[in-house]
């Protein structure tokens, strides 16, 4: 059996083969919740509810960073192993505001045209044609992607 790890600790990658009867070795991962504090270059910090900072690595939180904006309200986890936190979760689902795109071209409203847009935090996402700028969009923190209009 060929698998795909990766070290949490060093971001390596590497993939070994096992025999069916391996074992391996359990790992034991901590998480907690937390909401987003400020940036201190290179550690964003973290608070957990009681008020204790986590700092985590920029290069620990991989496509997170795409989705941290100053003040954002969004409760994720933070994942520790070995007593030092080591990756953010993000909920599934973060709604984000458009700062800029392209007006939409008049007569399509098919939602098949995708322009690209422009978020608060300068990150660049596609997005359906009809969504217009100020507008709040969702999108999937799994995969970067518009999923749809955020409800009012």
């Amino acid at each position: 059996c060929k698998m795909k790890l990766k070290n949490l600790l060093t971001g390596s990658s590497y993939e070994p083969v096992f025999k069916a009867d391996d074992k391996l070795a359990q790992v034991v991962l901590e998480r907690k919740e937390v909401t987003y504090s400020y940036f201190a270059d290179p550690l964003y910090v973290f608070m957990d509810s009681d008020y204790e900072q986590i700092e985590v690595e920029k290069e620990y939180l991989g496509e997170t960073v795409n989705f941290i904006i100053d003040g954002m309200q969004d409760v994720g986890e933070a994942i520790f192993y070995q007593g030092k936190a080591i990756s953010i979760e993000l909920p599934t689902i973060i709604v984000r505001k458009v700062k800029y795109t392209e007006p939409a071209v008049r007569g399509d409203t098919s939602g098949k045209v995708m322009k690209t847009a422009q978020l608060e935090n300068d990150f660049e996402v596609k997005i359906p044609a009809f969504v217009e700028i100020g507008e709040s969009i969702e999108i999937d923190t799994r995969t970067g992607e518009f999923r749809a209009r955020a409800k009012a």
